[in-house]
């Protein structure tokens, strides 16, 4: 996968590329406002597709996409995605994390541990569980995802309707797998790290957010958004992301 060149004239050398990694229940079209403005400001793009099957693999597969870029990365990941940075995201090219509503774990640290230190947010009570094959073993996993009708008003209560109608059957599940993998590293201790707050997050209980961000030390904002603060507030986040790129340029 190949940087999406920005416009104008700056040298994908002078910056970073920004990876953008979506987290569960939406795919890379979550970032599709975020992108179009960043590369509207001249800068690389890459927006991979997450298997959402396990954290460690899913990180494993971020990581060699980031490996493959020429040049410095600014790694960006929202929900889900923050824990799949905060493993993938150790990479001599990585300069630096963006956390969006997302899940900064501890070392040996799981999703459902983090989780499990605060009260459940109302996304717990809208889940369905549904069984799937896994190749070469007679034994399922189990995809987690978000009843449609409790889509809305849990995932993105402040994004246009008629989009929400779309992601609420488009959604990419995530493997329960995912929410019991430890974390066997955590990148933002060795990479300087910036995160948002959705403060109106029905998804992610918002002290989750603010206490991974807390313990990692990051520069922090707060914006009062649903869960889908890439499409309520794309402006905001590129502001954050461009905030990374000039302290890391």
């Amino acid at each position: 996968m190949t940087p999406h060149q920005g416009s104008s004239a700056v040298s994908s050398s002078a910056k970073p590329t920004v990876v953008l990694v979506h987290g569960a229940f939406a795919d890379a079209s979550s970032y599709a406002e975020v992108i179009r403005r960043l590369i509207a400001r001249g800068l690389d793009v890459v927006a991979p597709a997450v298997p959402n099957r396990s954290l460690i693999g899913d990180a494993a597969y971020v990581a060699s996409i980031v490996r493959q870029i020429p040049g410095p990365v600014v790694l960006v990941g929202h929900s889900y995605g923050g824990a799949v940075i905060t493993v993938a995201g150790t990479g001599d090219n990585v300069k630096a994390l963006v956390y969006l509503a997302g899940y900064a774990l501890e070392k040996g640290e799981s999703l459902g541990e983090l989780q499990g230190r605060f009260p459940d947010s109302d996304l717990a009570a809208a889940l369905v569980y549904t069984p799937f094959p896994l190749e070469g073993s007679t034994e399922t996993g189990t995809d987690v995802s978000v009843q449609p009708d409790k889509f809305p008003a849990v995932f993105a209560a402040d994004v246009d309707s008629r989009l929400v109608e779309v992601l609420a059957v488009s959604q990419r599940p995530l493997a329960a797998q995912a929410f019991a993998d430890a974390a066997p590293v955590a990148a933002w201790k060795s990479k300087p790290s910036w995160g948002l707050v959705a403060s109106s997050d029905h998804t992610i209980n918002p002290d989750v957010e603010r206490y991974g961000y807390r313990r990692a030390g990051m520069t922090t904002v707060e914006v009062d958004s649903s869960h889908l603060v890439m499409l309520s507030h794309p402006e905001r986040v590129v502001e954050l992301i461009e905030e990374a790129v000039r302290a890391t340029s």
